[in-house]
C-alpha cells in the first residue's frame, strides 16, 4: 500500500516539482554506482545533483524513502521497456515472449550501471520488506503475461497448460541468473552469449519453434561498453 501511495503522490506533483524530484532520483542512481547503497546519503545525492541538502530532504524526507523511489523508477522504466517491446512484437504469443526475453539484454535495461544498481538493491532485499513490496507490484503483472503466453504455446502443442507455470519460472530464473553472470563476469559473459543460452533453453522447451526462437533472439545490436 505504501508503494502505491507513493506512486499516487508522484502523479499529483506540479511539473516543476516532478522535474526536481526526477533530478534527485537520477542523481541518486549515479551516487549508487559511484559509492554503493551504503555510501549513498542525502548529502551525497544533493552534491551529485548540484542542489542543497535541504532540497533533497524536502522531496525525500529520509534515505529510505529516496531509495524506495529509485527502485520504483527502475521498475517503471523496465515495465515501459518490456511492455513497449511486447506491443511492437505483434499479436503472436511466441513473438511477444521473445520480445520480453530480448529486452532483458538490451540497453537501456541491460547496461553496466543498471546491473550494478539492480544488484545493489537485490543484495539488501532480504532485510528490506519495503523493497520486496515494490518488487511484487511490478513483477507480478510481468510474470502473468509471460505465463499466459507460455500456456497458449503449450496448449497449441497439445501439452498440459499446467506446465506453463514451470516454463515461466524457468525463463525468469534463467534471465535473473544470466544477469548475475553479466554483473560478475568482468566481460567473459556478454548479452549476446546470454541470449544464446536463453535460446537453447527455450528451443528445448518448445522444440517445434526452434527457427523462430533463434531468429527472434539472435543478431542483437551493439551495446554500450
Amino acid at each position: 500500500m505504501a508503494a502505491l501511495d507513493a506512486t499516487t503522490q508522484k502523479k499529483q506533483l506540479s511539473p516543476k516539482a516532478a522535474k526536481r524530484r526526477q533530478q534527485i532520483v537520477e542523481a541518486t542512481m549515479r551516487s549508487i554506482v559511484k559509492q554503493g547503497l551504503s555510501g549513498t546519503t542525502l548529502a551525497s545525492v544533493a552534491k551529485e545533483a548540484g542542489l542543497s541538502q535541504g532540497s533533497a530532504v524536502f522531496y525525500f524526507h529520509t534515505k529510505l524513502e529516496l531509495l524506495a523511489a529509485v527502485l520504483r523508477q527502475l521498475y517503471e522504466d523496465y515495465e515501459a521497456a518490456w511492455r513497449g517491446a511486447v506491443e511492437r512484437a505483434g499479436p503472436e504469443p511466441l513473438d511477444q515472449v521473445l520480445a520480453m526475453l530480448r529486452v532483458d539484454f538490451e540497453p537501456p535495461v541491460c547496461t553496466p550501471d543498471s546491473l550494478f544498481i539492480w544488484h545493489a538493491f537485490w543484495g539488501e532485499a532480504g532485510s528490506r520488506p519495503h523493497y520486496a513490496a515494490i518488487t511484487e507490484i511490478f513483477e507480478a503483472p510481468r510474470f502473468a503475461v509471460l505465463r499466459g503466453h507460455c500456456a497458449t504455446l503449450l496448449n497449441a502443442a497439445g501439452r498440459p497448460e499446467e506446465e506453463a507455470e514451470n516454463l515461466a519460472i524457468g525463463l525468469d530464473s534463467l534471465t535473473d541468473g544470466l544477469w548475475w553472470r553479466l554483473y560478475l563476469s568482468e566481460g567473459s559473459m556478454t548479452p549476446e552469449k546470454a541470449l544464446d543460452v536463453v535460446a537453447d533453453f527455450l528451443t528445448t522447451s518448445l522444440p517445434g519453434h526452434s527457427e523462430t526462437i533463434r531468429a527472434g533472439l539472435g543478431n542483437t545490436p551493439e551495446r554500450n561498453p
